[in-house]
């Protein structure tokens, strides 16, 4: 640190880096991705020997080797962060990063940021739901009964996230209010024929709450040896999962009725073989209003995501099912962060994270539960098996996607540096 750095600097650059680590958090970024950040911010404020760590519920920083050490909770920026939320957060981390904007100031926005109503109104982001959920089943090669049943229940989902997100207490519970409900209502129509229900019309609804991001961002951080974090982060993901299964139990059990098979097992898909091409769109759609999109940001969205889907299908094609996710993270971390580099384009994690939603990492585990309840325990089995191996897939696409994208971006700068060598610049601004 300088010299001439007051205690007053020196506590409002730690109440800023306090803050933006938070809302980071709160934004569902690796926390091995948020120390680099705060780590470049504290240095272009001076601080460059800055001590910096990041842990699920609290931050660690020092400003200096020997310094006074500040923990600071970070449940109070608590809550993930919408779409444009995240992309403000993140145009105020570059300018943080290049020193354009004071300590004070910067805490002011950080919390400005958090504070910001929604873009879109309630019933927006029901219907972004219930877009979403289409999307989604779109995607699983649905019959039209269940892509109908599918968007009511996306409605019906919808409502319930927004009512349960007035108390904190409520949101703990949701997933099994959620899976409950879906799942009792799939088992009767499914049991009664009063119409048509299946496996497809229950998992679509039930995508918004598989934690694929969570699991798969624990793993990326379990790789970058943050143990604590990347445990927590399992830990929960994996209780969500069990969250998930215990309302399809119930609901089993409840109503009395078995559970449908696989997919394999019912009507093929009557939409046709553009359904989930037109699906991935939708999908894309669905996000934009659920998660209020920044403006202009949902032609980017929509590329990342069928960058994803493109790269899932035709590692299928080639490679086979366990690697067509690895094959479709690739794609779509490396296309993020290209699309990031674009004028006015979104931050990739705003492009990046609904991207899961279309690999569905977690959609297995519900299918192999609810064959277990259709007493099909070998398929159960190897549906889970599968699950667990399309997540670690999906999670090592992701680690080498980034350097990928780093060795590609650093191959087209060094290519343009050398075409304005041989082809200056007319007017002299070359380079």
């Amino acid at each position: 640190m300088s010299g001439d750095f007051t205690a007053r600097d020196e506590r409002l650059l730690l109440e800023f880096l306090l803050y933006l680590g938070s809302g980071l958090t709160a934004a569902g970024e690796a926390v091995n991705q948020i120390q680099e950040h705060l780590l470049r911010v504290a240095t272009a404020y001076g601080a460059a020997d800055a001590r910096i760590s990041v842990f699920p519920t609290f931050l660690v920083v020092s400003l200096a080797p020997g310094r006074p050490v500040t923990q600071e909770p970070t449940r109070q920026l608590g809550g993930g962060l919408r779409l444009d939320q995240t992309a403000e957060l993140y145009r105020l981390l570059r300018a943080a990063e290049r020193g354009e904007v004071a300590p004070a100031e910067g805490s002011r926005r950080v919390l400005e940021v958090v504070r910001t109503p929604p873009r879109f109104g309630s019933p927006v982001r029901v219907l972004g739901h219930a877009v979403l959920t289409a999307g989604i089943c779109m995607i699983l090669k649905p019959t039209w009964g269940d892509l109908l049943l599918a968007a009511l229940f996306g409605v019906l989902i919808g409502v319930l996230k927004l009512t349960g997100a007035r108390w904190a207490s409520v949101q703990m519970i949701m997933p099994v209010v959620a899976s409950f409900t879906v799942a009792a209502i799939t088992f009767v129509l499914a049991g009664t024929g009063w119409a048509e229900a299946d496996l497809r019309a229950l998992v679509a609804p039930l995508c918004t709450f598989l934690p694929g991001a969570m699991l798969t961002m624990a793993v990326v951080e379990l790789s970058a040896y943050e143990m604590v974090t990347g445990a927590s982060r399992l830990v929960a993901g994996i209780l969500q999962l069990g969250l998930l299964a215990f309302g399809i139990i119930g609901a089993a059990q409840a109503v009395g009725v078995p559970p449908p098979g696989s997919p394999a097992d019912v009507a093929a898909n009557t939409l046709g073989w553009w359904a989930p091409w037109l699906g991935t769109a939708v999908v894309g759609v669905g996000n934009y209003l659920m998660l209020a999109g920044p403006p202009r940001s949902l032609g980017w969205l929509c590329l990342v995501l069928y960058a994803g889907w493109i790269g899932q299908y035709l590692g299928g094609l080639v490679l086979g099912g366990y690697l067509s996710g690895f094959v479709g993270a690739v794609a779509l971390t490396v296309v993020a962060y290209l699309v990031e580099r674009a004028p006015g384009a979104p931050p990739a994690l705003v492009s990046f994270l609904p991207g899961f939603w279309l690999l569905v990492p977690g959609a297995l585990s519900l299918i192999g539960v609810t064959e277990y309840l259709g007493q099909s325990t070998v398929r159960g089995a190897e549906d889970l098996i599968d699950a667990a191996g399309s997540m670690v897939a999906i999670a090592l696409g992701v680690l080498c996607g980034h350097p990928l994208y780093r060795a590609l971006a650093g191959t087209l700068h060094w290519t343009r540096r050398q075409d304005d060598l041989v082809h200056p610049d007319p007017q002299g601004h070359g380079g």
